[in-house]
């Protein structure tokens, strides 16, 4: 059932596409997995101090790299158009000519910021199971990816978490685009058969084991792509900020939005003055709380909870943050009717990309058939489906094996009720 816009690549081969490439044997490079993500629930609150929980899934970013004997960097994509060279002592700053080259050059430039020293260059090939500008996190795997092939290649030893922190900062400084850390924490810290409970004020985190018995997440993609950076993610983020502003103009002690429980937010939220900035920040108190929640349900094993959750947050997105759109809400709400599909909504930052449905295994082909008909006919293109599996974060690759031995952590959330 994979109809996905992202043909699969067998990353045992791309070893011989570099050689053919740029020369060389095999046995001198290197290879590393980056995977793709879905949050299960969440959406626009990791840059509101809010707590998340997403799961790495068995889609990824395969990076093939190789030191140089000069200082010459160059880049080049199995699938994306263009060659890029570029030279390790460049001062790297943005330029859209240079497209996907953009972002490693971002990475690069942070590297050097906190005082990596690199005696050479490089040259990398990339090859990508992850459709692009999808909504499940394309550009953060690209990102902590390369970081991750980059620190190890040349011995920076880099953690984990700091891998996922380098990507937020290009991010920030480099792309001019002011994300949370959700993205690059799930692709650096992911593990197979886990998501992740992360406080993102905190960078607390707990792995939650995935129990879905019979149940398969379905991401859907809308087939319509957009570039986050071009979207209204900063404009929500300014208006959170602001709406946040008010409240503390008025008292209200709260360092971020979703340090408010929902009974805290309903007595207070007569300080913020205009609805839409109400509407953006109930999204974030509740949508918090639903995060709890969905955790709470998870670990007893109540699907059926965690379903109702899933749709209750994509309404929100829906109609109080207003991320979704014609495409995402036939997705969803088309899903949502089906027999065997326990919840869906939106993942990712919206404006297009993908959602996700909790669908029974034995129902997922005629699952897809439904929602694919009723889209094509509201839509006028047909959307993509995959069932996907939890996946491991960045790795080497070894002969189909992503290794990945971080030690747990455990974080104690406070299940706030209104």
């Amino acid at each position: 059932m994979d109809s996905l816009t992202s043909e699969t690549y067998n990353p045992d081969n791309l070893p011989a596409a570099f050689v053919k490439k740029y020369g060389g044997t095999e046995d001198s490079v290197q290879l590393f997995s980056s995977p793709a993500r879905i949050n299960i629930i969440g959406e626009h609150i990791d840059y509101n101090g809010g707590k998340v929980f997403p799961a790495a899934i068995n889609r990824y970013l395969y990076v093939a790299i190789r030191k140089r004997q000069d200082t010459k960097i160059r880049y080049s994509d199995v699938r994306f158009p263009g060659d890029f060279e570029f030279d390790i002592n460049d001062s790297f700053v943005f330029d859209k000519k240079n497209g996907y080259a953009n972002y490693l050059n971002g990475i690069l430039s942070q590297m050097k910021a906190r005082g990596c020293v690199f005696p050479c260059g490089f040259e990398v090939l990339m090859v990508s199971n992850i459709p692009a500008a999808g909504g499940i996190s394309s550009s953060s795997a690209l990102e902590c990816g390369f970081a991750y092939a980059v620190s190890e290649t040349f011995g920076f030893g880099i953690d984990r978490i700091t891998i996922a922190k380098l990507g937020q900062l290009s991010e920030h400084n480099f792309m001019n685009v002011n994300c949370g850390i959700m993205d690059q924490f799930i692709i650096a810290m992911g593990k197979k058969d886990s998501a992740i409970a992360l406080d993102c004020g905190t960078l607390s985190y707990a792995y939650v084991p995935l129990a879905l018995g019979d149940y398969r997440f379905v991401v859907m993609n809308t087939n319509k792509q957009r570039r986050l950076a071009d979207s209204k993610y900063n404009e929500r983020r300014a208006q959170c900020e602001e709406a946040l502003r008010q409240l503390q103009g008025a008292g209200v002690t709260a360092a971020a939005l979703c340090a408010l429980s929902p009974k805290e937010w309903e007595a207070a939220k007569g300080a913020v003055s205009d609805p839409v900035l109400q509407k953006r920040a109930r999204h974030c108190v509740y949508e918090n709380q639903r995060v709890l929640d969905a955790v709470t349900a998870l670990q007893a094993g109540d699907l059926a909870r965690l379903g109702m959750l899933l749709n209750q947050s994509h309404q929100s997105l829906k109609e109080d943050y207003e991320v979704t759109g014609i495409e995402l809400d036939t997705l969803a709400e088309t899903a949502q009717k089906q027999d065997g599909c326990l919840g869906a909504r939106m993942t990712g930052a919206g404006f297009g990309g993908c959602a996700i449905a909790l669908v029974h295994k034995d129902k997922t082909d005629a699952f897809t058939a439904a929602v694919q008909e009723a889209y094509t006919a509201a839509i006028g293109y047909k959307a993509g489906f995959f069932a996907c599996e939890s996946g491991d974060g960045v790795a080497h690759y070894h002969r189909g094996l992503a290794l990945f031995n971080e030690p747990v952590r455990k974080l104690q959330f406070q299940n706030r009720s209104l």
